[in-house]
């Protein structure tokens, strides 16, 4: 609960100086980081990038990170194709949580965390975001904003909270996981700065720039729409505003592109997160939010997507939620997984276990046998088959 206290008293702290920020081309302010360019030993900056060097340290042994390789070359890709000559210097970490964010250290650390793969539709998405951290990053806000708290006296805690991150190892509740995220709260003209750049970074990739609005739009309007008091760390470290919206909105209208060539990646994005998205959606499922994760669903079965394995999960959300009818609906989503036919074989687990608590035994019997047929070995079949003996 320390580092938690750290980390809440920083961002407070941090608030009260947006808007403090040295403005660009004025005497002292920092310039643009260069293709691998390195602080001098000598200087802050040099300080601040070796105290992130042992928090990454600590990243790659936490148990947190995804190392499937396809998975990592395709977002390495992203954000090669966004930063180009910038490629060599940033290292990608996927982190295995449900909680939607990403962010940028000042040494190259580039934290993709799997809840923001989730909720992004097509990989223009992805790469705005991945597009804005890169922009904080060349601009070197972190370094600009560790200055600005230095000046208010409060520098101790900054440094005692990234100590404190470089201790947990990535292994203690979120607020451990996300107090990097935390720490570089940046100002608003810091925020500007970087969609400027993201949004820059993408349209000269290739991707649809109206798609940088539009993966804003549905955050705000899962945020609306849940009224949901528990803080976002992404909400937090990236203020979500009207005006934020608008301007991505302007910007792409006026942004000329010929017919044809404006890049979704949709069916890249799919193929390339599709096999992770049942594990990204049971680690949604365990936040038991279950109106921030039916919007979701909602989303993703309006794409089309693997149908089935929409299913599953919706009767899966109906089942945990368990209010009043929900068992119905639960049996209904499983039926209609069933019949999509790129169902997970725990859907005929989950119908069973539903119909059992309906009493409706024979039914229930079948959809085990069906779960047994389909994975012989599973670990929970003794469950399974004694749940049978019951049903006879």
């Amino acid at each position: 609960m320390k580092l938690a206290t750290q980390v809440l008293s920083l961002i407070l702290a941090l608030s009260l100086l947006a808007g403090c920020a040295t403005p660009r081309g004025a005497p002292g302010a920092l310039t643009d980081l260069k293709p691998g360019e390195r602080p001098a030993l000598a200087t802050d900056e040099a300080g601040l990038w070796m105290a992130m060097d042992r928090v990454e340290a600590n990243l790659k042994t936490s148990g947190h990170v995804v190392t499937d390789p396809a998975l990592n070359s395709y977002v390495q890709g992203i954000v090669c194709r966004l930063a180009g000559p910038h490629c060599a210097s940033i290292r990608v970490y996927i982190v295995q949580t449900p909680h939607l964010n990403a962010s940028m250290a000042p040494n190259g650390m580039m934290q993709v965390w799997t809840g923001l793969i989730l909720h992004a539709d097509n990989e223009a998405q992805l790469a705005y975001v991945l597009g804005h951290e890169i922009g904080h990053y060349v601009r070197r806000h972190s370094v600009q904003l560790f200055r600005d708290v230095r000046l208010k006296s409060n520098a101790t805690l900054f440094l005692n909270v990234l100590a404190g991150a470089a201790g947990v190892g990535f292994v203690g509740p979120l607020i451990q996981l996300a107090a990097l995220s935390s720490v570089f709260a940046f100002s608003r003209d810091n925020e500007r700065e970087a969609d400027e750049v993201g949004f820059e970074l993408m349209v000269l990739a290739g991707y649809d720039p109206h798609e940088a609005a539009k993966i804003w739009e549905a955050l705000l309007a899962q945020r609306a729409a849940t009224k949901d008091s528990q803080p976002s760390i992404f909400f937090a470290t990236h203020p979500p505003t009207g005006e934020r919206v608008a301007t991505l909105k302007a910007l792409a209208e006026k942004t000329r592109t010929a017919p044809g060539e404006l890049d979704l990646g949709r069916e890249r994005f799919l193929a390339a997160t599709g096999p992770f998205r049942a594990t990204m959606l049971r680690d949604e499922l365990r936040l038991r939010r279950s109106a921030a994760t039916q919007l979701l669903l909602d989303r993703l079965a309006a794409s089309g997507s693997a149908p089935g394995e929409i299913q599953f999960f919706q009767g899966e959300l109906y089942r945990l939620r368990g209010e009043s009818g929900d068992d119905v609906k639960a049996i209904a989503a499983y039926e209609k997984a069933a019949a999509a036919g790129d169902v997970p074989p725990e859907a005929h687990r989950s119908l069973g276990l539903v119909l059992m608590k309906a009493r409706a035994n024979a039914r229930a019997r079948a959809a085990f046998f069906r779960y047994l047929e389909l994975r012989p070995d599973a670990q929970d079949g003794a469950m399974i088959r004694d749940y049978l003996k019951r049903l006879e």
